[in-house]
């Protein structure tokens, strides 16, 4: 099973590697979610662009502080780690699920992370 090895040189570098990765995933998925507001036209123009300069403002943050602490191929090794952790877990449910003959479909339905170029 995959684990996520935050000791590393130091602890507190692989917290905040952790931390980053977990951010930059929330923001992934508010990213998607303004997509499908906008598409579904939930949001005015002026929403989408206030938005837009918001998830800009995080992203170059987030991007600041990796830089800054010296930690960008850390979040990108934590991100694969979790990407791992995930993997397993679907493995294990399609595994629970082909015992119980419920069928849920296999892992390779399942796009990861390699399948989109490692963009989340």
């Amino acid at each position: 099973m995959t684990t996520i090895d935050i000791d590393g040189e130091d602890a507190s570098d692989g917290l905040l590697s952790l931390v980053v990765a977990v951010v930059e995933l929330l923001v992934e998925a508010m990213e998607r979610e303004a997509i499908r507001r906008m598409e579904s036209g939930k949001l005015s123009d002026e929403q989408i662009e206030q938005l837009g300069r918001q998830l800009q403002a995080i992203e170059a943050e987030i991007d600041d502080i990796k830089e800054t602490s010296d930690i960008e191929n850390d979040v990108d090794n934590v991100r694969s780690e979790l990407d791992g952790l995930v993997d397993d877990a679907l493995r294990m449910i399609d595994t629970e699920a082909a015992t119980a003959g419920t069928g849920r479909g296999t892992v390779a339905d399942t796009p990861t992370a390699a399948d989109d170029g490692g963009q989340r």
